[in-house]
């Protein structure tokens, strides 16, 4: 076939053009999964649609989606909340992950045992966690309560899942729980991958472990830890399982973030038109905002 067309794949300069035939099969099935859905969202976002069915006649293309939207104070309260979750999440995953990986970094004994306790949440699937939690934030019983009591910060079980801000951080302990052993994962890689003789030289030179951390480990991590707060961020703004099965988007959406905002206005009250101009909208602030921290985090070295 190749000779009919008068191309020879083997000549060094026809090497490009085997390369694309080759990712072609690829690239049509990332298209298909992908960018197709995407556009039959962008397209229902552009419809005032109820229910979509198969065969129905075609709504005539509106802005009313987006104009509904961006007057609606539950969006921008929608916005506010994820905004919240998101940056509460990262930093306690963050902080978490560091730690613990710094911790577990060290030779001591156990270690391999407390490496796999480490990643033993990030296996436990979310909707297994968030039943944890919701014992132990019960109102009635939950240990979180009885703790507080102990410590004598509160006199009284406190109403974790229906009180507004004390739902907001229940529903960010358990996201953070979930979500910092990815961190400790990556970051544990990275430190693995810094050689001895750095730390061994810096100590000859009378640097502290803190100098150490500060002008050695911090700065080699910088490139890992960029993918990682990308990566964390991405995982908590459309997290949906978590929230909806413990809060539900409760009390008084005080916990309702642009995922579940999507599903409810879909799946609740039946406007797929108004639902795909949100999960649009939350496309593109993703997009965004992965472009500007990739373009801020440190390159690889």
């Amino acid at each position: 076939m190749a000779k009919k067309l008068g191309l020879d794949l083997a000549r060094p300069s026809q090497q490009h053009l085997l390369g694309y035939i080759l990712l072609a099969p690829a690239v049509l099935l990332v298209a298909a999964i992908i960018i197709y859905p995407l556009i039959i969202s962008v397209d229902l976002s552009l419809q005032n649609v109820k229910m979509p069915r198969i065969g129905a006649a075609r709504k005539p293309v509106t802005l009313g989606n987006y104009e509904k939207l961006f007057t609606s104070p539950e969006f921008w309260m929608a916005c506010w909340v994820t905004l919240k979750l998101v940056v509460t999440v990262t930093l306690g995953s963050l902080i978490a992950g560091i730690s613990t990986a710094l911790l577990v970094n060290n030779k001591f004994r156990g270690r391999k045992i407390a490496r796999v306790a480490m990643a033993l949440p990030w296996a436990v699937p979310e909707v297994i966690a968030v039943v944890i939690f919701a014992w132990i934030f019960d109102s009635s019983f939950g240990f979180m309560s009885w703790l507080f009591i102990k410590l004598g910060l509160t006199d009284q079980m406190i109403k974790w899942i229906s009180t507004p801000g004390a739902a907001f951080w229940a529903l960010s302990i358990t996201m953070i729980w979930k979500g910092f052993p990815f961190v400790s994962i990556m970051t544990l890689a990275g430190l693995q991958s810094i050689p001895a003789d750095f730390y061994a030289a810096a100590k000859v030179d009378g640097a502290s472990a803190v100098q150490r951390f500060r002008w050695i480990t911090l700065p080699l991590l910088m490139p890992i830890l960029g993918v990682t707060l990308v990566l964390v961020t991405l995982w908590v703004f459309r997290d949906f399982s978590i929230i909806k099965v413990l809060t539900g988007g409760g009390p008084l959406k005080s916990t309702q973030t642009l995922s579940i905002m999507t599903y409810d206005q879909a799946f609740g009250f039946f406007k797929f038109g108004y639902a795909s101009a949100v999960g649009v909208i939350t496309l593109i602030i993703c997009v965004i905002a992965s472009m500007l921290m990739l373009r801020r985090s440190p390159k690889t070295l």
